[in-house]
């Protein structure tokens, strides 16, 4: 959806990433943007040669509010320096686009994904809150860790979101791990959240988080790692428990990718059985690439020259006619909004990179009904298994 979204009176356009989206409806900024920077541009807080770190934003509505006019001289330019900081690759994309688009300069703008290290001298911190809680444990605690390093206690701290997500839970977490936390009014159902640093101790991260994947048909233990921002981060859910159960037999030397990967447990799996395989890994999130590549050289580092590691939106520019198996566990969702643009994309895109005769395998909950997508793409599906929560479907080129 095209969203117009005015920032400094100025009347900007903001679109929702990747741009071939089915379900154009979805708007690509909120309301706890919006009280967000209005609380900024009003309270006057953040001046010339400030340095601000952004959070979590998810199309740029928080960004762009730092952006010049390219048409501005270099005297005119804003002077705040502005670290954008994602486990999104597609949320960075969106970002670099909706700047682009608006005409705005990117020359003050440095983009960082949640496993870098954050910059020094950080005057303000201003963060969505993400939906999961394990990130942002994370976050918090790589804040925390980078102001007390820094000796930077006058660092100014704010956080949005959605009044309906900010629990009490949530609230003593910023607590717990910044210190002194009180909330604003809520407007247009958003609310801001407003943190004092204390006088706290380094902390450690508990992620990555390791533990450990019995494997009866291998008979053998594998030891999975999983960052924070990665789903099933102590033990194997019970979907992809399923689909391993139902993976297809993979001849020699097939070329196999495991799309929408996680933390690799499907592409370690199919290694396992068939060791000449040349398996591909994509996601969008830097945390699940990351873990990925861990956990192949942890488990068979004698394959890790037979794998390929991609941060991609679904298999954007990947050849196409190219691989012989697709394994994917689409998601449904994208940050808080139900969606299945994604999984559409990961079928049209599976369909054009697959040989012919190739095969796509996933796996779904049942009343998603992704076999009317496979049917409508691939003009065949098959019913592999199933039980009472999924499916476990085929469809070949």
């Amino acid at each position: 959806m095209l969203s117009p979204f005015s920032i400094k009176d100025k009347q900007l356009t903001l679109v929702r990433y990747p741009l071939a989206q089915v379900n154009r409806s979805l708007q690509a900024w909120d309301s706890a943007d919006e009280y967000l920077i209005n609380y900024i541009n009003n309270a006057k807080l953040i001046s010339n040669n400030s340095r601000v770190v952004i959070f979590n934003d998810s199309f740029g509505a928080l960004t762009t509010r730092f952006c010049s006019s390219e048409t501005l001289t270099n005297t005119d330019q804003e002077k705040a320096d502005i670290y954008c900081v994602n486990d999104s690759f597609i949320s960075s994309q969106g970002i670099t686009y909706n700047i682009k688009q608006n005409q705005l300069s990117n020359k003050n703008i440095t983009q960082l994904n949640c496993l870098d290290i954050l910059p020094d001298d950080i005057g303000f911190i201003l963060f969505k809150i993400p939906k999961s809680k394990s990130l942002l444990i994370e976050q918090l605690i790589q804040i925390q860790n980078s102001v007390k390093k820094n000796i930077r206690e006058n660092t100014v701290f704010i956080a949005a979101d959605r009044a309906k997500e900010i629990h009490s839970s949530t609230l003593k977490l910023f607590e717990k791990y910044l210190g002194t936390t009180t909330t604003s009014l809520a407007v247009k159902k958003a609310r801001l959240v407003f943190c004092q640093f204390d006088q706290k101790h380094l902390q450690k991260s508990p992620f990555p988080t390791i533990w450990s994947l019995p494997s009866k048909t291998l008979n053998r233990n594998f030891s999975i790692s999983n960052h924070a921002n990665v789903y099933s981060r102590e033990k194997l859910d019970i979907g992809a428990r399923y689909f391993i159960e139902n993976l297809p037999d993979v001849a020699k030397n097939s070329q196999v990718i495991d799309l929408g990967c996680g933390n690799g447990v499907i592409g370690l799996t199919i290694l396992a059985k068939q060791p000449s395989a040349q398996v591909q890994f994509f996601d969008e999130s830097h945390m699940a690439i990351t873990s990925a590549e861990q956990n192949i050289n942890t488990n068979l580092p004698e394959l890790i020259n037979q794998c390929q590691f991609h941060l991609n939106d679904c298999l954007t520019n990947i050849e196409s006619n190219s691989v012989d198996l697709i394994l994917c566990n689409p998601p449904f969702h994208q940050q808080n909004a139900t969606t299945d643009h994604i999984a559409w994309q990961m079928f049209k895109d599976s369909y054009r990179v697959l040989k012919k005769g190739g095969e796509l395998r996933i796996i779904g909950n049942r009343q998603l009904a992704y076999h009317i997508k496979l049917k409508r793409i691939f003009g065949n599906e098959k019913l592999i298994a199933s039980n009472d929560k999924f499916v476990t479907q085929s469809a070949i080129k």
